[in-house]
């Protein structure tokens, strides 16, 4: 989206003022009384950054951050006095927290502070300041470095991020080069606050990413991961996306991601991998639901499938004879991928798991044609998906981004199909959690062997039986268990 070059019109600024005022006076009790304990104690205290910018967008919060001219223990002093409860594991950067139950409200407390990165270090130095306006010189963005003096509530605005707001704009506060030599992360949140607020980043702001880049490799890869799935749970990712591909900074913190723009040939026998996941990753967001559906938005496990499924294509291309192009197994490749980068950024271990599991079955369906799957395959399916089924239809249908619109009908007619079938063999059967007609002291008891891997063996071909053929009554499970048994080589020692 182009920035806007002129300055916001005197209209729009009293609608962000309008909505402002709402949003704060709701805020004002529970700010005004902290800041009268603070002034009683001789010190300032401000409302900040996000709560402050969010009142102008019209949107309350019951989690506020304050900055104030009292050094940490003096507000841990002040916070135990005023909460219910407080806590100061941020202390060592300045930062206390406190809540009261109720009304509930949660407030964290910072030090007047100036920070920076030590160029061989991954984490930032503190250092605590002494002004409110340098305080918020050291924002990350200048729509975020507006504040709100307590208890007078005084608007304070260095920076003239109010008009930004308006033009809706990220830019620095102070030189970018300068902001971002400071703290890199803060590149990855120009990325992060497109897709959260739909923003654009200022000219100047955007050369001093691509610049600079490279640098976001001295932060934790845990921090870079907390702005990753921020960026990727925002309204708009496919802006934030593009904002790190453009930029240069996914190449150094997703480099699969712009690995999927393929060149592609004059013939154009195959599309845009690049554009297509970006398509593919809305077309998944547009089918999450709400809070008491099947996929609650916004989804992270889905969205980084969606966004990921193809990244096996690079490794996987190959032109063959007769002008056509194939990436064979490029779910399986892609599926390694996935796992191997998002353990890298420090992902937990279930959604690792369940992203690669999704790129690896993300082609099954293509297998399924005009119906003709047995109800064997169909079985298969929901029992290699599991509790990951209803995200795989989604992202299964989202991977449609033909322009044919018949190919995208049959494609359509042909889900609802396999949807439908699975709902058949549901009620019929225990689809959702398949297992052998006998179970394990059932299988030892026919066999008449003690626990061990035997056990399992027979186990899995029960369970193999049992997607094969569907439930059957235990006898007809114990005979087909005795045959199996007759050719086991452990059978002739029992």
């Amino acid at each position: 989206m182009p920035i806007p070059s002129e300055l916001p019109s005197p209209g729009a600024a009293l609608e962000l003022q309008r909505r402002a005022l709402g949003v704060l006076t709701e805020m004002a009790p529970a700010a005004v009384e902290l800041g009268e304990v603070f002034r009683a104690a001789g010190h300032e205290l401000a409302l900040v950054g996000g709560p402050v910018r969010d009142a102008f967008l019209g949107r309350a919060s019951n989690d506020l951050d304050f900055a104030t001219s009292a050094s940490p223990d003096e507000t841990q002093t002040l916070l135990a006095r005023w909460g219910d409860a407080h806590w100061d594991i941020g202390k060592e950067f300045g930062t206390i927290g406190a809540k009261r139950f109720s009304p509930e409200i949660v407030v964290e407390v910072t030090t007047y502070r100036t920070d920076e990165y030590d160029p061989t270090s991954r984490k930032p130095v503190v250092a605590f300041g002494d002004t409110l306006d340098g305080d918020l010189s050291r924002r990350d963005f200048t729509v975020n470095a507006m504040a709100v003096r307590v208890p007078d509530m005084t608007f304070v605005d260095p920076f003239d991020g109010l008009t930004d707001l308006a033009r809706r704009v990220l830019r620095t506060p102070i030189a970018p080069e300068r902001s971002f030599d400071d703290d890199p992360l803060r590149m990855m949140r120009a990325a992060r606050f497109a897709a959260q607020l739909g923003f654009s980043v200022e000219p100047g702001t955007l050369a001093a990413v691509v610049a600079m880049s490279s640098r976001i490799e001295i932060v934790s890869a845990e921090r870079v991961q907390v702005e990753l799935t921020k960026l990727v749970c925002g309204d708009e990712p496919r802006r934030g996306l593009e904002v790190l591909v453009d930029t240069g900074l996914a190449d150094h913190v997703l480099p699969e991601l712009p690995a999927l723009q393929l060149e592609i040939d004059e013939h154009h026998r195959h599309k845009d991998v690049y554009q297509h996941s970006l398509t593919v990753l809305d077309q998944a967001i547009a089918q999450e639901t709400g809070p008491d559906g099947a996929v609650p938005a916004p989804d992270l496990v889905l969205r980084l499938a969606s966004l990921l499924h193809d990244v096996g294509k690079p490794a996987t291309r190959r032109f063959e004879d007769g002008g056509g192009v194939s990436f064979h197994h490029h779910e399986v490749v892609g599926a390694k991928l996935v796992a191997k980068r998002l353990k890298a950024l420090r992902y937990e271990k279930q959604v690792v798991k369940d992203v690669a599991r999704l790129v690896e079955l993300h082609l099954r369906f293509h297998g399924y044609g005009d119906g003709a799957w047995s109800d064997s395959a169909v079985r298969r399916y929901v029992t290699d998906a599991g509790p990951l089924l209803e995200r795989l239809h989604r992202l299964t249908r989202a991977d449609s981004t033909t322009r044919n619109r018949r190919k995208a009908q049959r494609l359509r007619e042909s889900y609802d199909d396999l949807e439908r079938r699975i709902a058949e063999l549901r009620a019929k059967e225990e689809l959702d959690a398949v297992r052998p007609d006998l179970d394990g002291e059932q299988i030892m008891q026919a066999l008449g062997i003690a626990p061990g891997p035997v056990v399992g063996r027979a186990y899995r071909y029960l369970l193999e039986r049992r997607l094969d053929r569907g439930p059957v009554a235990a006898d007809v499970a114990r005979e087909d268990l005795l045959a199996w048994w007759a050719t086991q080589p452990e059978s002739s020692s029992s």
